[in-house]
């Protein structure tokens, strides 16, 4: 069997790795950045972040149109450092969170699918990445 295509987003938030440890992981926030796009939300999230913890994040058209549940079983954490999880369909995901003084670098792979292009893919993983970029840096 081939490894599937492996594909890497990344950004640096202008905001030391304790608070981007913090919206990127507590449920009241995902709810709040967790969208590729405008038309889009995130209007539920569970996220039980330790290993072998599960997540449930609700992700949805705003026209109700159409939603689905990415979920998930977290396979390693070390806080504000490292989060590898396994999605419902079996593909594998690996962040990394570096701190270079009151920046953070977040690094994701994440196994590709079949059913959209790899650019594709990759456009709607940068997209929810950028719109955390925003939020934790307009964030109090």
């Amino acid at each position: 069997m081939t490894k599937p295509t492996q594909i890497t987003v990344t950004t640096t938030v202008n905001a030391p790795i304790e608070k981007v440890w913090k919206l990127w992981s507590g449920p009241e926030h995902i709810v709040k950045w967790n969208n590729a796009s405008d038309d889009w939300h995130t209007p539920k999230a569970q996220n039980n972040l330790h290993t072998g913890g599960k997540f449930v994040f609700t992700m949805a058209a705003k026209d109700g149109s159409v939603s689905f549940d990415f979920e998930g079983v977290y396979d390693e954490v070390i806080e504000n450092q490292r989060i590898a999880y396994t999605i419902a369909d079996g593909r594998e995901v690996h962040i990394s969170f570096k701190t270079n003084r009151d920046k953070t670098e977040i690094t994701e792979t994440f196994e590709a699918e079949s059913m959209n292009s790899l650019e594709m893919q990759k456009a709607g993983w940068q997209a929810i990445l950028d719109n955390f970029k925003q939020y934790a840096e307009a964030y109090d």
